[in-house]
């Protein structure tokens, strides 16, 4: 307990040494509002914008969140057929590659003309954009098991469905949590990135990405930085979800989720 305060102090004054930096910066340099803002600036913008800020967020966190949970339920689902064959794997796993080799912004707007404006496009550039991690880390703990085990299970007589379900797949649950917390925080910037182009499909309502694009062609830079935090917090929460489940599955048995107080 006492670890977990020092560690939030020392956040804490990591994020007060910051905001005193940006101030000195805009004192020492005379830097004009609309090119950067004061830290009290952007927040009494939040302040005043509150209700748009948060509706702004809720609905980019639930593109992003619905994006995140297609992506592992889908990924989960690939990465078993490709722990079931070898020859399958080599021929079809490089292909995941390009889910992370292709650029986002080349094909939205290819989303966007199949799909159309609005809240199901940009959860679908979610979904893509987050896939990959989560077939390869999830793919490598299924095929990572140890030899032994292997025989161990097969000598006392075990299906292939028993192998899968009780050993690699239990097996692959760290790696498998790797892959979402990479792709946590990459689905939000897939949502905010679909939003700049998907845009909304209700006019003058949007999650951030819309909102930043709408801040940014008025000149509201003091709403611009509070979005951009906006959206900082949101990729810190799906990240922090994610550990708290990972930790909740995994610190009874395995010891990479273990605290120090549980040694």
């Amino acid at each position: 307990m006492k670890q977990r305060l020092i560690t939030a102090l020392n956040a804490a004054a990591v994020f007060v040494a910051l905001l005193a930096i940006w101030q000195i910066i805009l004192r020492a340099f005379k830097v004009p509002p609309y090119m950067l803002p004061s830290p009290w600036a952007v927040a009494r913008a939040a302040t005043r914008r509150f209700p748009l800020l948060l509706n702004a967020s809720f609905l980019t966190a639930e593109e992003a969140g619905g994006g995140l949970v297609a992506s592992i339920l889908a990924g989960v689902l690939i990465a078993l057929i490709f722990a079931q064959s070898r020859w399958v794997r080599r021929m079809l796993y490089p292909y995941t590659i390009l889910l992370q080799t292709v650029p986002i912004v080349a094909i939205a707007p290819l989303i966007l003309m199949w799909v159309g404006a609005g809240t199901a496009a940009v959860t679908l550039i979610a979904f893509i954009i987050s896939l990959a991690p989560i077939i390869a880390n999830t793919t490598q703990g299924l095929i990572s098991v140890e030899e032994n085990l292997v025989h161990l299970f097969l000598m006392h007589n075990a299906s292939p469905t028993q192998l899968l379900f009780k050993l690699r797949l239990p097996h692959a649950m760290p790696s498998l949590f790797v892959g979402i917390r990479i792709a946590s925080g990459i689905s939000v910037i897939g949502a905010i990135t679909g939003e700049l182009y998907a845009g909304s499909s209700r006019v003058g309502e949007g999650g951030l990405g819309y909102s930043i694009l709408y801040a940014s062609s008025q000149l509201q830079t003091d709403y611009l930085f509070a979005l951009v935090l906006a959206a900082t917090a949101l990729g810190f929460s799906f990240f922090f979800l994610i550990m708290f489940v990972e930790w909740y599955f995994l610190h009874r048995w395995h010891e990479s989720a273990r605290t120090p107080e549980a040694e």
